[in-house]
This record gives structure tokens, sequence and C-alpha cells, in this order.
């Protein structure tokens, strides 16, 4: 296992703590990303080589029996890529399966995409409340405006609470940026 430390120097050190589940967009207003997704071993594409492969080797050592007798291989053969591809095309359906959140200022956007059905919900990120459902480890609630979505489902549980704080950290530092982005009324002098 190795780690991998990097050290600003001295003087050139951020005041803001890095994020360790998302990315900050480096536009310094308190913009940042987070793209959580499943942890697949394969591709889908990979998979389909995987498959393909596998059908090959059976269908030829099944055709090798075939050639000397045993006739029902081939059919049992065949049966077992049928299940086998039918496992490995719900595999590859979820393979895909991430959530996705932006934060701008002025708006969060959360995509959560499972399977074939993606749920886009957009928040005013000064009204969100960030909260786990039950306890530490359960799934993140993020409400406001009469809206809810559901995060962390590919964040280990025990990480979950580190995620939960690092997004309220992130709404806040983005709700202050944006307030002292904004003018202050009455400050414009008449040149």
């Amino acid at each position: 296992m190795s780690v991998l430390s990097v050290h600003a120097p001295r003087g050139l050190a951020s005041s803001a703590p890095l994020l360790h589940f998302g990315s900050p967009s480096g536009q310094g207003d308190g913009s940042a990303h987070w793209l959580l997704k499943r942890n697949c071993a394969l591709a889908p594409r990979q998979l389909l080589g995987a498959y393909l492969l596998l059908c090959l080797l059976a269908l030829a050592i099944s055709f090798g029996f075939w050639q000397r007798g045993a006739l029902f291989i081939l059919p049992f053969a065949g049966l077992e890529l049928i299940a086998a591809g039918a496992a490995f095309l719900l595999y590859a359906r979820h393979a895909a399966d991430r959530e996705r959140l932006v934060l701008r200022p002025g708006l969060l956007t959360v995509e959560c995409t499972l399977g074939r059905h993606t749920e886009r919900v957009e928040f005013a990120p000064a009204w969100v409340r960030v909260e786990p459902e039950h306890n530490d480890r359960s799934l993140i609630e993020l409400s406001g405006q009469g809206r809810r979505v559901w995060v962390g489902r590919f964040v280990r549980p025990e990480l979950r609470r580190a995620l939960a704080d690092e997004l309220r950290l992130a709404l806040r530092r983005c709700s202050t940026a944006s307030r002292a982005a904004a003018p202050v009324a009455g400050t414009e002098s008449d040149s």
C-alpha cells in the first residue's frame, strides 16, 4: 500500500480543508462536485468480452463432447450460458449506478442514477439540511424546499458521517462565498 502526501509551500497553504470525497471546482467561489459510484471490477465492455470468451470456451468443450456421443452436454451448456448471460446483464445494468452532486453558488444539483432510472433534484444551498436518515451509518438525507433525496449508497457505512460533514462544510462555504460576492444594497456610489 502506498501513501501520497502533498504539502503546500509555506504561505501558500489554503485555509479551507481539502475535500476527501469531492473535488473543488477551482473557481474560488466555493463550487465543488462529488461523484459517488459503485466499485465495479469490470466495466460493461470488459464484461461483454469476458462473456464472449466464456461462451466460446464452453461451446468448444461441449461441441467436443457432442462429437464423442454425449448429446445432452451441448443443450445444458446452452442453458448455462443463457443463465450466465442474464446474470451478467443484470450486473452490467447496475455497473454505471452513481450519485453526482454539483455545488455552485446558489444551486446544489443531485443526480442519482440506479439502473435506467435517473432522479435529479435541485436545491438552494442555503436551505439544504444534511442529516443521516436514522443513525451515523445510514444513508444521508438532503432535504429542503419540500424535496428530499438520499445519498451515500456507494460509500462505506462507517464513512457516511464524514461525507455528511464534508457536504455541510461545503454548503456553508459556498453560502458564505456567495454572500460575500453579492453586492450590499446602498453601497454603490453615484459618480
